[in-house]
């Protein structure tokens, strides 16, 4: 299959879908064979450290990878395509004359790695006769030699590629015999072996676990042609293949009687409720167009947070200097220094790089800082940013935000989004509560089409359902709905957020930024939120 049939197969996503096949196609046995031996890692690692120094280098880290990809693309009855893929080398980065310089190559032998090390100062001293101020990192305390793994319960890679198919097929069957008339189900399974060792004192050794199982149903009305979809409530995480043995104990029942899922996921019967929602949607009377007051789910909210928070907020795009595939920034250092008003005072957002079960979580990123917790907007304030090392002086931090990374060792690492979420609310309130208070509103749940433009300040956001609300209760089913916004506008309307017990997460698991370009895997949590008055529009009316 081309790349073209992969990505319209496979094109859903936020912030710039991209499917990377990195690597030599292998067969699917070859994806359990696990990290290289550690020893050898630290070995060659030191060859390039050596190296690095001698050839002139002020600062050298160098990242060992082993990446394995697995991609099952089923239809109705057959498989479209099951893609293997594996991938081995090492990155050295260096800075030479106060200027970064970096080198690649897929040949682990000694001399090969300590030739990559001496090319990247090479590198960087060419580079420094352009260069207008030198860099400045941030300092990171080495850390010796230290381990860390997703925990998982079960190895995506070592569970066979036939109980893999027989479980998407069985989804497939169960969407068409609940009324489906097209469904494709996908697994997408990443393991990422990362060394990381720099001249700070660090041998940082890193086993990262990452799935996503989505679907997309389509039911179509034979005699009018019109068609609907749902797509599957399949979370993004950062966990083992124990995440598709979810049952009843896993269930969310939601207002509007839909069924959601937190901690495990029961892919075949989301299957067959999205096949009914979508045959529903059929029927579904047309949105009103107007102001309402939206109660937008955390299977809908992460999207929105994504989008009008995420990306404005990473530090290069606030500057200027990154605009790919998700353009610049309305949140500039000036509206910081001025406590610019972000949202209501009941907005907390935040970035986190720890949660479990999150898609962003590792111990460390790849310039070995250790992650953590940090504060976006306090109290509906615009307060930080997203920084790595050479950016943390520019906003006066003292140390990154540990949030760097690169898609594989051939790639240089850079700023990437980590999770960043809306804190929940700190009184106690359910779903069905808030609803409770609405009088003419309309609740969302799923993440749907979206539009922004370049400065993330204009934005349109589409959902999955759509649930009209009258004098505190759902009346029914509702369809073509989206709202507009403009994102401190927006978050100043939020009005009410749920606690902690509806706290969720959603996620991208192909976020795309730079150029060459390359893509990262980011969980948003959040509980239900309100927003008052908000602007709806009838999207089957603007298009036609």
């Amino acid at each position: 299959m081309d790349r073209r049939r992969f990505l319209t197969l496979a094109g859903i996503g936020a912030g710039g879908l991209m499917i990377p096949i990195h690597g030599r196609l292998v067969a699917a046995e070859a994806l359990a064979a696990g990290p290289l031996d550690k020893a050898m890692k630290k070995a060659l690692a030191d060859v390039a450290l050596d190296a690095a120094k001698g050839a002139g280098a002020s600062y050298c880290d160098v990242r060992i990878g082993r990446y394995f990809q697995q991609f099952v693309v089923t239809r109705e009855k057959q498989v479209d395509n099951i893609v293997n893929t594996e991938s081995t080398g090492v990155g050295i980065r260096v800075i030479s004359k106060g200027t970064w310089g970096f080198a690649a190559s897929n040949d682990l032998s000694r001399d090969s790695v300590a030739e990559a090390a001496r090319q990247a100062v090479a590198i960087a001293k060419a580079n420094s006769k352009s260069q207008t101020e030198p860099v400045q990192l941030a300092p990171v305390k080495g850390v010796g030699e230290v381990s860390w793994k997703t925990p998982i319960e079960k190895n995506a890679m070592e569970v066979p590629i036939k109980d893999k198919v027989d479980l998407l097929l069985s989804v497939n069957a169960a969407a068409m015999d609940a009324g489906a008339s097209f469904i494709n189900s996908i697994l997408f399974l990443v393991n990422e072996h990362k060394y990381f060792a720099s001249t700070d004192g660090s041998y940082i050794d890193q086993d990262v676990h990452r799935l996503w199982a989505p679907f997309f149903v389509t039911a179509v009305d034979k005699e009018s042609g019109k068609f609907r979809t749902r797509n599957g409530f399949s979370t993004p995480v950062g966990k083992g293949f124990e995440y598709l043995d979810g049952g009843e104990s896993d269930r969310i029942m939601l207002p509007g009687g839909v069924e959601i899922y937190d901690q495990r996921y029961d892919i075949v019967a989301d299957a067959r409720a999205a096949a009914k929602q979508a045959t529903t949607k059929l029927k579904a009377p047309s949105v009103k167009p107007g102001k309402y007051d939206l109660v937008l789910d955390p299977s809908h909210m992460w999207l929105t947070i994504h989008e009008s928070v995420g990306h404005p907020l990473e530090l290069d795009r606030v500057l200027g200097y990154e605009a790919n595939f998700a353009g610049t920034s309305f949140a500039t250092l000036d509206k910081r220094d001025s406590k610019f008003q972000y949202g209501s005072e009941l907005v907390n957002l935040f970035a986190d790089r720890t949660q479990d079960g999150s898609l962003g979580k590792v111990a460390y990123d790849d310039e070995g800082v250790q992650t953590k917790r940090w504060d976006l907007v306090k109290d509906g304030i615009l307060v930080n940013y997203q920084a790595i090392r050479d950016q943390a002086h520019i906003i006066g931090e003292k140390e990154s935000h540990g949030c760097c990374y690169a898609d594989s060792w051939s790639s240089v690492q850079f700023q990437r989004m980590p999770n960043v979420s809306l804190a929940a609310g700190k009184k106690k309130m359910t779903p069905e509560q808030m609803i409770a208070g609405v009088e003419d509103g309309i609740y969302i749940v799923g993440a749907g089409s979206f539009s922004i433009d370049q400065q993330r300040y204009n934005a349109q956001f589409g959902g999955q359902l759509f649930f009209e609300i009258k004098d505190g209760k759902i009346t029914e089913q509702i369809e073509d709905v989206a709202y507009q916004m403009r994102t401190p506008e927006f978050w100043n309307a939020c009005v009410g957020i749920c606690d902690e017990s509806d706290y969720r997460l959603g996620g991208s698991f192909f976020d795309g930024k730079g150029q060459p370009p390359q893509v990262s895997a980011v969980s948003h949590g959040s509980a239900t939120a309100r927003f008052n008055g908000i602007n709806v529009i009838n999207t089957a009316r603007s298009i036609g």
